[in-house]
């Protein structure tokens, strides 16, 4: 399969993206991880991403859509993608690399929640700078205060998820990514909406309920 995962920063995309991957055997492509797994490594593509990404703004289209079709194209078992498109440009230049391979997007999954519960869940989280993983100060706590659970060391706020930070991608997510939804709609996919203010795994029953019938 290859599907889309939308829906506002900090939705739980990918958390849920992780668990598709493992029920369906299928590559998780985050623009988010390549991008900061980029500007880790010092490399041009990630000099250029930073300022974008430390602001809250997204990363310029051309960057973006070059970055994730080259991951595409090195994923032939299927693919989850989680933060891409974020514009209709992004969407109409995707549609045509598909295209022109004689493929497609086979669904979108649109995971839905309200801005105060995204603002809540992106203020408190806390990433681990060593192996990436991902935790929260009231949801999900590490077993040692401040500290990984996997010995990496100290837990960090990134600066993308300050209360400054998360309004303005918010902003940016209604203005503009928002319309992806709309794009895809009107393009007639198929589109599996979730209800991601539920807990965890009740989002993750619902977006199964959708999935398994594709891949049967």
């Amino acid at each position: 399969m290859r599907l889309i995962l939308l829906g506002p920063p900090g939705a739980g995309k990918g958390t849920q993206c992780k668990r598709i991957v493992e029920r369906y055997g299928m590559v998780h492509l985050s623009s988010g991880d390549i991008l900061r797994a980029e500007r880790t490594a010092n490399t041009e593509l990630g000099k250029k991403a930073q300022s974008y990404m430390d602001s809250g703004q997204l990363v310029p289209d051309d960057v973006i859509i070059d970055m994730m079709i080259k991951a595409m194209k090195e994923s032939p078992s299927g693919y989850v993608l989680d933060g891409f498109p974020r514009t209709t440009v992004q969407g109409e230049e995707l549609d045509k690399a598909l295209a022109a391979a004689g493929e497609k997007i086979d669904a979108i999954v649109n995971m839905n929640v309200d801005d105060s519960g995204i603002s809540a869940r992106m203020t408190g989280r806390r990433s681990c700078p060593g192996c990436g993983a991902v935790y929260h100060i009231e949801n999900l706590k590490p077993k040692t205060e401040g500290v990984c659970d996997k010995g990496c060391g100290e837990l960090v706020q990134r600066p993308d998820d300050t209360p400054d930070v998360v309004a303005n991608r918010l902003k940016i997510y209604h203005e503009q990514t928002a319309a992806v939804l709309g794009y895809y709609q009107n393009a007639g996919s198929l589109v599996i909406n979730v209800d991601a203010g539920k807990e965890i795994d009740d989002v993750t029953v619902s977006m199964f309920a959708g999935l398994d019938k594709l891949s049967a």
